[in-house]
Parts: structure tokens; C-alpha cells; sequence
């Protein structure tokens, strides 16, 4: 059955090998039950509801993506578009979690029209290309504030804006072990270096008694999702803030999915010279039915992730490897004891780890090439410096064209990216208008 249903054989694969490139997988990754909860955690969201919907929404990606593409690769919710969903929408922008929510489903429809109708080629084709490579270098930067900021090694300072914090601090040290061990670990080529330092790190700082094993069983049935399934608000669906939530969810995600698929389907032999590959529609699909299914479960986007790669490395190269990671995720939701017990200070490590691994592509952008070094350079910095992804991808999709536009090079710009410009524009001098009133 296995055989018939994964093509194993023809794919030069064994039954053994794709259960255990699936665990290798899931202890990359499996940072993200820890990790999801605290940053969505910080809009008011239960955070023991958010640990099971982050096993779930794993569960239902990582399969969508074994049955539907016959992929070795996993979904979970993204980091990034976690940090975008707490800390713009929501903490900057002011809206209810229920609404950040709410653009999340929307996009995953949006996402899956896009798939069905291979609009996706149009869009990814118009974003100029120091700009793709731009996106992940800011969100990184990014997400490795946010890690720097959740341990308490910088802090804010009225002079200063920033600065570094209190060496004292027992989280300080906490988050500089975690970094350390992973470091060696990755060095090493160790799997489930991410989740090895956070553990090392929870232990450390239980034994300077800033943790707390919890009462009972560490073994239990996985908490209620009630209190945030199924929680959408649709007041604001028709206003401009919502579309620009929905684009930046579908911008980040939509790059974030090719990226991944291509870069770890490569490693399989079976894309071509461009990446793609015969499943990749349906890879596609099953993303954006993981995303669907997450904000009904109530998470941010689902989306592949590019620790599929360690996986894929151990010999995984079908859909199996995805089920075995499924079915770890499945096992993980009945420990949910230990890992809420994992303090910020210890996920912080993986937060600046992962930001580490998303600055690569900063070398591909040409900064010799104002034209295109300095709509590049303003997304990078925008997204750390406003708090902001979207403030990023607005500013650097603008600064593109204006530059573009005020040099007689009218024809680099395409009719997609004038109006995505003049939407961007429009939004901006509301605000302006706003603000003045």
C-alpha cells in the first residue's frame, strides 16, 4: 500500500528511511510548538490553546502536503508572519487578534484562487528581484530583534532609542548559553540543534529558579482549543488596513512557499534547471489549505518549512517522510506540560538562529545598482526599525518605482507593480490625512 501510494521504489526509497527522515525533520522544527505560543501569546491569545492549534496546524499542513503533493516537506505556522500577525497588526496597528485572524483566512482563499488560476507566476515575475531578496533579509532582522528584545539583551532607552540591557539579568545568560550551544550544534551538523539549546537553556534557567516543573503528569490530553477556534471578525474586512494585511500575508507567505519548495525539492533531483517540479500546483494547494485550516484552527499562516531540507538530507523524498513528521507532531500534542514550561529567554536563541539563516540571500542583491541597492536597502531596514514587515515591502515596492519613474525607465515597471505602487501611495496619504485631522 505504501508502495503503491508514495511511489517509493521509483524514487529510489524504503519505508525505514522516510519514517526516520521524518523525525529528523520534526526535531528541527518542532521549536515552533514552543516558539508560536509565546509570540502569539503576546496579543492576549491562550497560550495553552495556541500550543495544540500549533500541533494541529502542523498535523493537517504536513499531511495536505504528503497526500496531496507527495512531498517530504512539512508546514506550521510561519516565523515571520507570526511576528507580522502579534507585532504589527495587532501591537502596532491596534486591531483584535480575531481580526488579524480574520486576514489570514482570507488570504489562504485568496492563495488558493491564485494556485488554481497560476496567478502566482504573474506576481512573483513583477516583484523586482532585489526585492525577493530583500523580504527575508529584513524579516530576519526582524525576528532577531524580537529575540534580542524577549531575553532582555537590548532594551529601550529614551536617549538612545535602543541600547544594550542589564548584563545582571538571569535571562541575559540564559539566552547567550542557548546561542552558544546551538551554534556548536549546527556546526556540528547536529539535528534538532534548535530544540538541543532550548531544552539546555530551560535547564539552566530552572536551575537559577526562573522555571517551574509543573504540577502532575508531564503527560496529558492536549489543552482546549476553544478559546481561540474559530474566532474571526469581519467589521473590518472592507477597509484599507485589511488589504494591506491581506497582501503582506500573501506577499511574504507566497515567496516564503515558492522559496521553500524549490530550494528543498531541489535537493531531491527531481525539480529541473528553473525549481519546479510536477507537483508543484500541488504543493501550492496543499500550503494554501494549511493556511485555510490555521486560522480556523486559530494560528497565523501555515507555510513550508525549509527545515524540511534536514529530512530530505537523512534520505526523505516523499510524501512518508511527511506523514512520519505528522504523526511526531501527533505524539507531541500529549506533552504539551513541557513545553509551555519553556520560558521566552530560551526560544529567544532560536528566534536570532532563524534570523541568521534568512540573511543568505543579501548576497544576491546588487547594491552597486542604486536603482536597485536602494528600494532593497529601505526594505531591509524598515521592517526592524518600524516594528513592521508590511512598512518594509510598502516602502521598498514604492521607493522602486518613484526611482524608476523620476529616471525616464518607465518600461521596468510593470502595470502589477504601478498599482500595487498607487495602492501603497493612496494608503500612505490616508494616514497622512488621517493623522493631520
Amino acid at each position: 500500500m505504501l508502495e503503491k501510494f508514495f511511489k517509493l521504489k521509483q524514487n529510489n526509497t524504503n519505508p525505514r528511511r522516510e519514517i526516520m527522515a521524518g523525525i529528523i525533520t520534526f526535531l528541527t522544527m518542532s521549536y515552533i510548538l514552543v516558539v508560536n505560543p509565546i509570540i502569539l501569546g503576546e496579543t492576549g491569545m491562550d497560550k495553552s490553546a495556541l500550543f495544540t492549534t500549533t500541533a494541529l496546524a502542523a498535523i493537517v499542513g504536513t499531511l495536505l502536503m504528503a497526500l496531496l503533493a507527495n512531498v517530504p516537506i512539512a508546514q506550521a505556522p510561519g516565523m515571520g508572519l507570526n511576528s507580522f500577525f502579534a507585532f504589527t497588526v495587532v501591537l502596532t496597528m491596534g486591531y483584535t487578534w480575531q481580526f488579524a485572524l480574520t486576514a489570514v483566512i482570507i488570504e489562504g482563499v485568496i492563495f488558493m484562487i491564485l494556485t488554481l488560476f497560476n496567478v502566482r507566476e504573474l506576481i512573483i515575475k513583477n516583484i523586482p528581484k532585489g526585492l525577493k531578496d530583500a523580504i527575508p533579509v529584513g524579516i530576519g532582522l526582524f525576528i532577531t530583534l524580537i529575540g534580542l528584545k524577549s531575553a532582555g539583551i537590548v532594551v529601550s532607552n529614551p536617549n538612545t532609542l535602543v541600547s544594550l540591557g542589564n548584563m545582571a539579568n538571569h535571562s541575559v545568560w540564559v539566552a547567550f548559553l542557548g546561542l552558544i550551544v546551538i551554534a556548536v550544534l549546527l556546526v556540528k551538523n547536529v539535528h534538532g540543534a534548535i530544540l538541543i539549546g532550548m531544552l539546555v537553556s530551560t535547564a539552566f534557567a530552572f536551575f537559577l529558579g526562573d522555571v517551574t516543573v509543573p504540577q502532575g503528569s508531564l503527560i496529558s490530553l492536549p489543552p482546549s482549543i476553544a478559546p481561540i477556534f474559530f474566532r474571526f471578525e469581519w467589521t473590518h474586512v472592507f477597509t484599507f488596513d485589511m488589504l494591506i494585511v491581506v497582501f503582506t500575508f500573501l506577499l511574504v507567505n507566497l515567496f516564503d512557499s515558492v522559496g521553500t519548495l524549490i530550494g528543498v525539492i531541489s535537493k531531491t533531483g527531481i525539480a529541473d534547471k528553473n525549481g519546479d517540479f510536477p507537483q508543484i500546483q500541488k504543493a501550492l494547494m496543499a500550503d494554501a489549505l494549511g493556511t485555510m485550516s490555521g486560522a480556523i484552527l486559530g494560528t497565523s499562516p501555515n507555510t513550508a518549512y525549509i527545515e524540511s531540507a534536514a529530512g530530505v538530507a537523512a534520505g526523505g523524498r516523499t510524501g512518508l517522510t511527511s506523514v512520519s513528521t505528522a504523526v511526531m507532531f501527533a505524539l507531541a500534542l500529549f506533552l504539551a506540560p513541557i513545553f509551555l514550561m519553556v520560558p521566552a529567554s530560551a526560544t529567544a536563541p532560536a528566534l536570532i538562529i532563524i534570523g541568521l539563516f534568512m540573511m543568505s540571500s543579501v548576497m544576491n542583491i546588487n547594491f552597486n545598482d542604486i536603482s536597485q541597492g536602494f528600494p532593497a536597502f529601505l526594505t531591509i531596514i524598515f521592517m526592524p526599525f518600524t516594528y513592521s514587515i508590511a512598512q518594509g515591502i510598502i516602502f521598498g515596492i514604492l521607493s522602486f518605482t518613484l526611482i524608476k519613474m523620476m529616471t525616464g525607465k518607465f518600461k521596468e515597471v510593470s502595470i502589477t507593480l504601478y498599482v500595487i505602487s498607487l495602492f501603497f501611495l493612496f494608503k500612505i496619504v490616508l494616514d497622512a490625512i488621517g493623522a493631520f485631522s
